[in-house]
């Protein structure tokens, strides 16, 4: 039996593969799959069984899975592409046998307003129907996402966002590659549902304090409208689309969508989740 990591060339993926090893699974145990394998020489120097495993290229996927595998799905980055890709891993893991699909879903995926929960759930059904052994871990928002709000603060003393008194209860990528590497590494968790986010949710105003600490400078935080927000990101350089995007993501916080605090995220990784501040100091 292995683990398999899929996406090891990306954040998250190489996260969990290091999570894994410093939880004591043996390296020999461990498969870091990605596109470029080439990025991956450092695992494999330490021992890491290392494969070419690419989501449009069944035939590396047949070759990276076997029976009795723990594969961890994380999802594709392109979402137009996404359902079909995950749909030829779940096709190469059914063929394989694999003992356990782990799918890096969204926050609360079968009732999120957020535009990119259609796609998860959409996997969360074909995961169903495929009939493999599975645990979806819903994972809410990375604190990394709000890297270019902490420079916009540091270099203009504002965070601007249209979610209102919305609220977001974050954690790190660290912190959700520790709750996936409990799962693949643990027993008893089939057939579960992880509404994986951080510790508290933090408000805007919250978010501009905690840039103000880090920083060492007054940050405020600028409320704009929808329309205000679209305007304001295509002043900056984005076509429209992508601001209506963007801006609509603020719109699902103000109605909730990332606000959950289940306690999941923590309890699997065995530490609470780590506070904004020091994310953010982290980010710098």
């Amino acid at each position: 039996m292995s683990i398999v990591v899929t996406g090891a060339t990306g954040h998250l993926g190489r996260l969990v593969v290091e999570e894994l090893l410093s939880r004591g699974v043996p390296a020999e145990e461990v498969v870091a799959g990605g596109r470029r394998v080439e990025a991956l020489t450092g695992l494999a120097g330490r021992g890491v069984r290392v494969a070419r495993l690419d989501y449009d290229d069944p035939a590396t996927l047949d070759a990276a899975l076997g029976a009795g595998d723990r594969l961890l799905l994380v999802s594709g980055s392109d979402p137009e592409a996404r359902v079909e890709q995950h749909r030829a891993v779940l096709a190469a893991a059914a063929r394989a046998g694999v003992a356990l699909v782990a799918y890096t879903s969204i926050l609360r995926a079968d009732e999120s307003p957020l535009a990119l929960a259609a796609t998860h759930r959409q996997t969360e059904a074909d995961l169903r129907a495929c009939g493999l052994p599975a645990v979806l871990l819903r994972n809410g928002w990375y604190t990394e996402n709000y890297a270019q709000a902490l420079q916009e603060a540091a270099a203009t003393g504002a965070v601007t966002a249209s979610a209102g008194d919305g609220r977001v209860a974050s954690a790190t990528r660290a912190d959700y590659a520790a709750a996936a590497a409990a799962v693949l590494a643990g027993e008893g968790h089939e057939g579960a549902v992880y509404e994986l986010s951080g510790d508290t949710a933090w408000s805007f105003d919250e978010f501009a304090a905690a840039a103000a600490e880090v920083l060492g400078r007054d940050v405020s935080h600028r409320r704009l409208s929808t329309d205000e927000h679209v305007a304001s990101l295509t002043g900056v350089g984005l076509d429209e689309p992508t601001a209506r995007f963007v801006a609509g993501m603020d719109t699902a916080i103000a109605q909730g969508a990332l606000d959950s605090t289940t306690g999941d995220l923590s309890r699997l990784a065995g530490r609470p989740s780590t506070p904004l501040t020091d994310a953010l100091r982290g980010l710098l």
